[in-house]
């Protein structure tokens, strides 16, 4: 049984959802996300709109495939009416001799040890701001999904050193430093 889908999420103030085009849509402060509906996985569910509340049952409790979606689900619309009422963000810093970060319009430049600057295009509805020290950043937005996948497109540009402990980091991110050739 799901935990995460047996709870109804609860829509807060100046939040409000719709179903629309097989989209569920959900509108507040920050702005607009849909979660799609006519997928296949997300046929295996119904979905209702009670008041300010929105509840996610699975079609036939028998089958583990609706019971897995079942919170898959829920924790989607939860998280698309948290993106719209407090966003997400992921703090990230640089550890390097010579590394270093800029944002210029949409775009991110990084200079991380190659003999090239490494350019990427900021997604649409993601904000990029820099921090204190030209190492350290912040990318931000109301898609959760969006959020995650920039963060490890630039987390995976320069991967961890584990003997130099280099690279991209997460804020938080535990650093694992391996000890070198001994003589």
């Amino acid at each position: 049984m799901s935990r995460a889908g047996k709870y109804p999420v609860k829509l807060v103030d100046g939040v409000s959802a719709s179903v629309a085009d097989n989209k569920l849509v959900v509108k507040g402060p920050k702005g607009e996300l849909s979660v799609p509906l006519d997928t296949k996985n997300a046929a295996l569910v119904d979905i209702k709109i009670e008041g300010a509340e929105v509840s996610v049952t699975p079609k036939d409790a028998e089958d583990k495939n609706s019971r897995a979606m079942w919170g898959t689900m829920a924790r989607n619309i939860r998280n698309a009416v948290q993106g719209v009422t407090h966003g997400f963000s992921k703090a990230m810093y640089m550890k390097g001799v010579g590394y270093k970060a800029s944002v210029n319009g949409n775009k991110f430049t990084l200079v991380v040890g190659f003999s090239h600057d490494v350019v990427m295009e900021i997604p649409a509805g993601l904000t990029v701001t820099m921090g204190d020290v030209p190492t350290e950043f912040t990318i931000s937005g109301i898609d959760k999904c969006a959020v995650g996948l920039f963060a490890d497109k630039i987390h995976k540009i320069r991967k961890m050193d584990p003997y130099k402990a280099k690279g991209i980091f997460y804020k938080g991110e535990k650093v694992r430093h391996k000890e070198g050739k001994k003589k």
